[in-house]
């Protein structure tokens, strides 16, 4: 793993802290309500950042009292999520990117015993990608297989020119296949975990970001 296309909200203390602490909280994450805004909120402090990074431009602005000059951006980034669990951090993302177009990539894991985890990509709605900015919004940045996965079925919609990839919690294994997969994508986390455990979770993590939004699968 590598550190020079990684950001880590949390390495600088932050009310990033607060908002993946609650995340985190047995005693709070069952407020459904409160876990999605948590996961709102981050995203909007990682698009924050994000945008710190993309091509600006000179434009003019007439105020009621004189003509005076801002930078902004040259082009809106594409957003894109993986369903369900990543609803609310895109929702974030959107309030700041308020502009942008979104792709929806509906991916899973198959968890059987004794067997290599595998994931399954059923549906994908892109627009065109052909030399956008993509930013994907996933909250739990695992293995990277879904991802990935998902990031390369897009490029079936075109090649962007930069990718992002942003994230509430990862592990080091994730970040690792996600860098070797796709050198190109800047990493943006809320916090960097200890590692997975025998089932492909993170540890010490929050447990099933979709379900705790969303209510349990069955």
């Amino acid at each position: 793993m590598h550190y020079n296309n990684l950001h880590i909200l949390t390495d600088t203390p932050s009310l990033a802290n607060h908002f993946v602490a609650e995340l985190r909280d047995v005693n709070i994450q069952h407020d459904s309500l409160r876990f999605r805004r948590n996961l709102e909120r981050l995203g909007e402090l990682l698009a924050y950042e994000i945008s710190k990074t993309l091509p600006y431009t000179s434009a003019g602005v007439t105020t009621p009292l004189a003509q005076t000059q801002t930078m902004l951006l040259k082009a809106q980034p594409v957003l894109a999520t993986i369903l369900r669990a990543g609803l609310p951090l895109y929702n974030g993302m959107l309030n700041y990117f308020d502009k942008a177009f979104s792709t929806f990539v509906g991916a899973y894991r198959v968890e059987e015993e004794n067997t290599e985890l595998q994931i399954n990509m059923e549906y994908l709605a892109s627009t065109d990608l052909h030399d956008k900015i993509l930013i994907l919004a996933d909250p739990m940045l695992a293995t990277g297989k879904s991802l990935v996965k998902a990031y390369k079925g897009m490029l079936r919609h075109g090649k962007p020119v930069q990718v992002h990839v942003a994230a509430v919690i990862a592990s080091p294994e994730g970040v690792k296949y996600l860098q070797e997969e796709i050198p190109e994508a800047n990493i943006w986390l809320g916090a960097l975990d200890e590692h997975l455990n025998e089932k492909s979770y993170i540890v010490p993590g929050l447990g099933d970001a979709g379900d705790l939004a969303f209510g349990p699968k069955i």
